[in-house]
């Protein structure tokens, strides 16, 4: 679909790509990898058109679209959430007229049996589907379910995008991309700004819904549960496995050990040639045996080894100070600004050498938290903070904040004190950063660069408390798993938020939840604490009223003790007014006629498959009536899936009216 030629970039005389060939083929997962720095959005931004190479091409056909996110981008802050994400339909022209052109050229070909011919009809049916969807009020549902899969709420859909952070307003660019449905998806980082459960909602989309997909990421449980290919950028050179990227790490370690055996079999077989030759070269009667060797050796053909880029962080944390046995005590903790209520009534201990995790939606307080423990905001209740505790902080946003204008060297001398400033090129060696890096001015710096240049400043001063708010976000899959071994003996208190469960899982042994409101606990790893969760909302319902059908029975003062609990939820959830309960039935009524609407539309397309193949039965047998029976099943295929987003809309809606109502 997408073929990639001899690409060549260069940057200050240095190869950055040397002449690289590929192919992207219909419904490749791609999951692009290689260290910092290697050329991972560099090679996004080529394919998207965004770029030059220094030498080859990139030969997109002219019927393929490619969508693409950056990890940076500049967003338009003038409208409502809903009315940037409605822009994602506004190609319907150009596709009514693509369609028509096509429906053209169809009807003009004659070659029913080639490859074109069938690429040409796929394209006809995708596209056939995608005015369908856009043209009915279903653009809508399919608007709502993206933006509530990525995490937003319907409240917030006719929020303008300006009150948003910049994490969100990079999920509302990921809803518009998702909704145009692009023949080729390049997405640079897309997890960073997301947390766990809209992870997986795009996991999902992406190995359901998508089409060809290339994917930059350093969450590795999320690209394993995408993609079924892998490409290693390394030393300008590219490592093409049709496989994810767990079993590429198994396969490219088989065959660096292959090829390492095959290349020291032969030294030997050459070792032997060579030394055969020259033991009888001067003599008469081996004259045609030596002739021979000196021929063969000349036909070998020589096994190399391929480069390998052993660079790798050193990073370990200074032993820590002995601090008090528990380093954070909060007793009825909560945070409010206005009236907005982040969270309230948390209460937890955490143990001096515990290493726990936070976890829960973008916005549920985890960072606010943090804020509290580090002094920077007031709060309500009582947060103690342990004798001789000394916090290490990593924020999300600190690599962004660095100054640009800087070199690397000059970063770090400006924060440097005392005798650990003659030691700051051995630091920056160990990160990375040797010689003439040191040099670089932080604009240049890849994402994960700065990520690694912001964790330098937890090393200037022995710390015991270590507080990192995403630190995995740019850093590259072999940097993380030096990260994640350094936090591990590292002999101090550690508090982790990030949203990368596979960074997470093995590391923490106790995960606290931010959500509704509430900080709970869970004592386990993050895996047990998913699993845990899953469990408990499919039995939410059940576990509360069959508890109240047993007690009372046997316990006649069980329902007054019951009674202040329900006041209590009553009174966090108000019940509607009558004109939101009014406006809520016109939404039931509206999507009830959506999914009869749906159900309508499949039963007219099931008429037009039973008479289509009532008139092969009978004989008909020409092309037009194969392509027609081909098309109506499309159609059908089509009507089916919004018919299911049309349901699940409606129960979702007959759910809410229920519980806010009942």
């Amino acid at each position: 679909m997408i073929s990639i030629n001899n690409l060549s970039v260069e940057f200050s005389a240095k190869s950055l790509f040397d002449n690289i060939s590929y192919v992207i083929n219909k419904k490749d997962k791609i999951a692009l990898v290689g260290k910092n720095g290697a050329g991972k959005s560099t090679m996004l931004k080529i394919i998207a058109g965004l770029q030059r190479p220094t030498g080859g091409s990139v030969a997109v056909p002219q019927d393929v679209t490619i969508g693409y996110l950056p990890q940076h981008m500049t967003l338009n802050d003038s409208l409502t959430v809903i009315e940037e994400v409605r822009k994602a339909f506004s190609r319907l022209k150009e596709m009514h007229e693509e369609f028509d052109r096509l429906n053209t050229e169809l009807a003009s070909r004659t070659d029913y049996e080639s490859e074109e011919y069938q690429n040409l009809i796929d394209h006809i049916t995708t596209l056939t589907e995608r005015l369908a969807m856009e043209e009915s009020e279903n653009g809508e549902a399919e608007m709502e379910k993206t933006l509530i899969g990525l995490g937003f709420n319907r409240s917030d859909f006719n929020r303008p995008t300006a009150e948003f952070s910049g994490g969100w307003r990079m999920r509302i660019e990921l809803a518009k991309l998702l909704l145009t449905r692009p023949d080729v998806l390049l997405l640079d980082e897309p997890t960073n700004h997301l947390d766990i459960e809209s992870i997986q909602w795009l996991e999902n989309f992406l190995v359901t819904k998508a089409n060809a997909v290339m994917l930059v990421s350093h969450d590795r449980a999320f690209i394993d549960n995408v993609t079924n290919r892998t490409i290693e950028i390394s030393l300008g050179k590219i490592y093409d496995y049709s496989v994810n990227y767990s079993k590429y790490v198994v396969l490219r370690q088989e065959r660096l050990e292959q090829q390492r055996r095959a290349y020291l079999n032969q030294q030997k077989q050459i070792q032997d040639t060579e030394d055969f030759i020259e033991r009888f070269r001067y003599k008469a009667t081996k004259s045609v045996q030596v002739q021979s060797r000196i021929k063969q050796l000349a036909k070998i053909d020589r096994i190399e080894i391929d480069e390998v880029d052993t660079s790798h962080l050193n990073l370990k944390f200074p032993p820590a100070p002995r601090s008090g046995d528990y380093p954070v005590i909060a007793d009825d903790l909560g945070k409010a600004y206005g009236d907005h209520q982040v969270f309230d009534h948390a209460t937890f201990t955490i143990k001096r050498g515990e290493k726990v995790a936070f976890v829960g939606k973008n916005g549920e307080g985890k960072s606010t938290l943090v804020k509290c423990i580090m002094g920077e905001i007031p709060f309500t209740g009582s947060l103690k903070i342990g004798h001789n505790v000394k916090i290490g902080y990593f924020a999300q946003n600190q690599a962004q904040l660095l100054d640009g204008e800087l070199t690397v060297f000059d970063t770090i001398d400006r924060v440097a004190v005392g005798d650990i400033r003659t030691k700051i090129r051995d630091i920056l060696g160990a990160f990375m950063f040797g010689g003439a890096a040191s040099d670089k001015k932080v604009k240049v710096l890849s994402g994960g660069e700065k990520t690694r240049l912001a964790m330098i400043r937890l090393l200037l001063e022995p710390v015991n408390l270590l507080i990192l708010d995403e630190p995995t976000n740019h850093l590259d899959m072999t940097t993380k798993d030096i990260l994640k071994q350094a936090i591990k003996e590292f002999n101090g208190t550690v508090i982790v938020v990030s949203h990368d469960r596979e960074f997470l899982d093995g590391l923490v042994e106790k995960v606290y939840e931010f959500g509704g409101g509430k900080v709970k606990e869970c004592l386990g790893g993050i895996y047990e604490f998913l699993e845990k969760k899953k469990l408990a909302s499919l039995a939410e319902l059940e576990s509360s009223r069959p508890s109240a059908k047993q007690e009372s029975p046997k316990q006649p003062s069980a329902q007054p003790q019951q009674q202040p609990a329900k006041s209590k939820e009553s009174a966090s959830k108000p019940r509607m007014t009558y004109t939101e309960q009014r406006e809520r039935e016109k939404m039931v009524k509206r999507a009830e006629k959506k999914v009869k609407d749906a159900e309508a539309d499949i039963a007219a397309i099931e008429q037009q498959i039973a008479d289509t193949e009532s008139r092969i039965a009978a004989g008909e047998t020409s092309n037009e009536i194969f392509e027609t029976h081909a098309s109506l099943q499309k159609r059908l295929d089509n009507a089916m899936s919004l018919w299911e987003i049309a349901t699940i809309d409606l129960e979702e809606l007959k759910d809410s009216l229920k519980m806010n109502v009942g």
